[in-house]
């Protein structure tokens, strides 16, 4: 919608990847061990591995550290073991939030959400209080800068294009089938044509819009759950009117 910014764009915006790259590095490797433990160390025969180790690559992990994560996946090395647990609950304006966590302390991780909940005008909710609101597709951002957008459509038509999405200032957002979205990231590397931030996504059938009193109460909440140690990644519905956007940049 004009005029507004859905979550992922007031991400971008919003983005501060030299103060969290330590917290970033500590997600990618939670995110590599799971995917080879669950298909194996090879990426070439494990499309989760295959985009964990190039999203990995993408934030200049070390390939030290992502052969150690395999290996530590595969049990070849000695490591936490951790499982996936998804959460659900509310934020300020009644966002509905999607909370993906790897843990190795299922206590500790639920204790955490509840802290960073209560702090911030949360709350959790009981498993499928929100999750039919989204949908799980695969997501790539291409920069406006580097391809038209009727050449992006004619590219990826054959590639599991679902949707083209050109709200945002400076990029495109490409939306597949989950199944489709390596044909995709395949046919934008053969055309040469630059892109970002591939990956499985959560996406909202429809959103809530927030004034700035609690767009910023939901901002610092969605921080502060995305810092958790626990946490690999927040989903939300929230949108924000540029004017209350410009509201809190002030």
């Amino acid at each position: 919608m004009s005029g507004h910014s859905k979550w992922a764009t007031i991400k971008r915006k919003k983005a501060s990847t030299d103060q969290k790259r330590g917290n970033l590095f500590t997600k990618l490797v939670k995110e590599i061990t799971i995917a080879a433990k669950m298909g194996g160390g090879d990426p070439g025969g494990n499309p989760r591995l295959r985009l964990a180790i190039d999203t990995a690559r993408a934030n200049s992990m070390p390939m030290d550290n992502i052969q150690r994560a395999v290996k530590k996946g595969t049990g070849e090395l000695e490591g936490a073991v951790y499982e996936e647990i998804t959460y659900e609950g509310y934020g300020p304006g009644g966002i509905a939030l999607i909370i993906e966590t790897a843990t190795d302390n299922r206590n500790r991780t639920v204790a955490d959400l509840r802290h960073f909940m209560s702090r911030n005008g949360g709350s959790l909710g009981e498993s499928g209080s929100v999750a039919w609101m989204f949908q799980r597709k695969g997501s790539i951002d291409v920069p406006k800068s580097a391809v038209s957008e009727d050449r992006l459509m004619e590219l990826l038509l054959d590639a599991g294009l679902e949707e083209l999405e050109g709200e945002d200032e400076q990029f495109y957002t490409v939306l597949t089938d989950v199944k489709d979205l390596e044909s995709a990231k395949k046919a934008l590397e053969e055309a040469a044509i630059p892109f970002e931030n591939a990956k499985v996504d959560l996406l909202p059938d429809n959103y809530v819009e927030l004034e700035a009193d609690d767009a910023g109460r939901a901002i610092k909440l969605i921080d502060a759950l995305e810092n958790g140690d626990d946490v690999q990644a927040v989903y939300s519905n929230m949108e924000i009117s540029e004017s209350a956007m410009q509201s809190l940049d002030e």
